[in-house]
């Protein structure tokens, strides 16, 4: 029962929205309903779990209202609007996920509120996931709720935002108790059923390319470098759908950031070995990214392919370009240069280079990874 509420959840509160209802009083008599729907189910359950739990919510919603007329009109409307059937179910998710990512919210705002909201996942779930207290979290969502009251329900114009949250959301992977990345992936999958627009199969294409990674990129509790993870191990079914998925969009000649990082990860997978990667086009693709999204993050990678494809030399020279657009302290800037002094015969430098990376690293799993590198060098 736990997991058809979950899915429920989201579909019922983006029709008690739909139906023009304010976003913090629909989610809380969603919750009533869920606490009905937990004590009376195991001993009678309804017909249709989905009906019975939007009737309920409407009616609380109806109980919390003064006004007769208003009551009146609200109940007329729960009586009478039919049942929304699978098309209209998935567009009732696709606007409420829209209205989580309007651009009036912080991205840290609209990952929160879309977790909750669409992901279903609760208040304690996601301040885990993002390393807070629960208070601290709950306070976030609900400001973000209460922003949203005035805010008119229309998704023109906002697929690049619910895009860019979605992928925030998958690039915090696992952490807490919650697969954000699977999560991430299975919100993405909703968008594409109604929307077939190149960037949203870029997104999904990207996230899966990575995500069949994952079997190698830790060995125990070690961070495995992208160059010597065991191959074998990625999972052939996402790489598979992955790049099918960036065909398609690709034929569409309307080429997006999220799909030019769909091909450089394809490029990757399609890899037998570190060896064989095709390092001349990733460089290409990445200056295809720069021409459309040009972000110091993407500049950084090109600088590694740029090492990989013309030599260590020509790496460094164009990290000497990138180094005035990233902070003094960032670490994957003295990763970089670590690899590339490496390269170029320079270990002391390279040593050097690792440990002012482990030095500011943001993750455990990176600190250690980088320490060893350094510690291997100077050995």
């Amino acid at each position: 029962m736990d997991q058809l509420l979950k899915d429920l959840a989201p579909q019922v509160l983006a029709v008690l929205v739909r139906r023009g209802n304010d976003f913090a009083a629909a989610e809380d008599a969603l919750q009533e309903a869920l606490l009905e729907a937990w004590q009376q189910w195991p001993q009678q359950p309804p017909a249709n779990p989905r009906a019975w739990l939007t009737t309920v919510a409407s009616r609380r919603l109806i109980d919390g209202i003064r006004s007769d007329a208003s009551r009146r009109r609200r109940e007329e409307a729960a009586q009478t609007e039919p049942e929304p059937g699978p098309t209209e179910q998935a567009d009732d998710t696709l606007q409420l996920l829209f209205r989580c990512c309007h651009a009036s919210l912080s991205p840290g705002s609209a990952v929160a509120l879309t977790l909750r909201a669409v992901g279903g996942l609760t208040t304690r779930q996601i301040a885990e996931a993002f390393l807070v207290p629960e208070a601290t979290m709950a306070q976030r969502i609900s400001r973000a709720k209460k922003s949203l009251t005035d805010q008119k329900l229309n998704q023109a114009g906002r697929l690049e935002n619910v895009l860019r949250v979605l992928y925030l959301i998958f690039n915090e992977g696992y952490t807490g108790s919650v697969d954000l990345s699977a999560e991430a992936i299975r919100l993405t999958r909703q968008v594409v059923v109604s929307n077939r627009e190149p960037e949203v199969l870029g997104l999904l294409a990207l996230m899966l390319l990575h995500d069949a990674r994952r079997p190698a990129r830790f060995d125990g509790e070690n961070l495995v470098p992208l160059d010597q993870q065991n191959r074998s191990l990625w999972n052939a079914l996402k790489i598979e759908e992955g790049v099918l998925l960036l065909q398609t969009a690709l034929a569409q000649d309307r080429l997006g950031e999220y799909q030019a990082q769909a091909a450089i990860a394809a490029l990757h997978d399609d890899a037998a070995t570190a060896e064989e990667t095709d390092w001349p086009q990733i460089l290409s693709w990445y200056d295809e990214l720069l021409t459309i999204h040009d972000t110091p993050a993407a500049a950084l990678s090109r600088a590694v392919a740029v090492g990989e494809a013309d030599g260590p030399q020509a790496g460094l020279a164009a990290l000497a370009q990138v180094e005035n657009r990233l902070p003094k302290k960032h670490h994957r800037l003295f990763a970089v240069q670590g690899h590339l002094l490496e390269r170029s015969g320079d270990r002391v430098g390279a040593a050097r280079a690792y440990a002012e990376a482990a030095k500011y690293a943001t993750s455990t799993a990176e600190r250690v990874h980088l320490t060893k590198q350094a510690a291997r060098l100077r050995n």
